[in-house]
């Protein structure tokens, strides 16, 4: 974005996943530009994830694009969603639809690719984030329901023991989380299903 309002495009990702396919795409579930949904600024490179083929690709400012992780490869479908950093990358997935219950889960993956799971047990995961204590938070969009559904979505707190838990419940279609320089917790709330001007930022404290 430039300061006058106008825009000048740094990479082509559609292109670039075109011409670098990955290992295991769904062919009954395949979009060619790719579904992009979540990205982080590390180190003066950004880092995109990309649900519907299931990678992480870095793009440096200067237009350059390369593959960190082909997530299809080891995991298979599981629709990578949210990437967030903290010493190393940490990815979560929303996983197909039915929702079965427990079939998301958060991914490790080193700044030289290498993926491994480090939570498993989760539900339609759109959020991921990190305090000063190196607990992490996970969003997750509907629990208990077999899809999309309001009044389902929970923010879950994850100790650097593996203790899980629910510090919030009962929300309404989240689909994005953020921790704010204050301390608090920052979550979109009717990110999709709702009508025109119910999309809300909720401030969450005391965590």
């Amino acid at each position: 974005m430039n300061t006058d309002g106008s825009t000048t495009t740094v990479a082509n990702l559609s292109q670039f996943i075109k011409s670098h396919p990955v290992a295991n795409p769904n062919p009954g579930d395949f979009e060619p530009d790719g579904t992009w949904y979540s990205m982080v600024a590390v180190r003066g490179s950004m880092y995109a994830i990309e649900p519907n083929h299931g990678e992480i690709d870095r793009i440096t400012t200067g237009g350059e694009i390369s593959r960190v992780a082909d997530i299809s490869a080891s995991q298979g479908h599981i629709v990578p969603t949210v990437v967030a950093f903290h010493g190393n990358f940490y990815v979560g997935n929303l996983d197909t639809f039915p929702i079965e219950g427990g079939d998301s889960r958060i991914l490790k993956i080193t700044p030289s690719g290498y993926v491994t799971a480090v939570a498993h047990g989760l539900d339609t995961v759109l959020g991921i984030a990190f305090d000063n204590h190196d607990r992490m938070y996970v969003l997750e969009n509907t629990v208990g329901a077999p899809g999309p559904a309001p009044g389902h979505g929970d923010i879950v707190r994850i100790d650097p023991n593996g203790k899980k838990t629910i510090i919030l419940s009962g929300l309404n279609l989240p689909t994005g989380m953020t921790m704010g320089p204050d301390g608090a917790l920052y979550v979109s709330e009717w990110g999709f299903g709702g009508t025109p001007g119910m999309g809300r930022i909720l401030r969450v404290t005391g965590l």
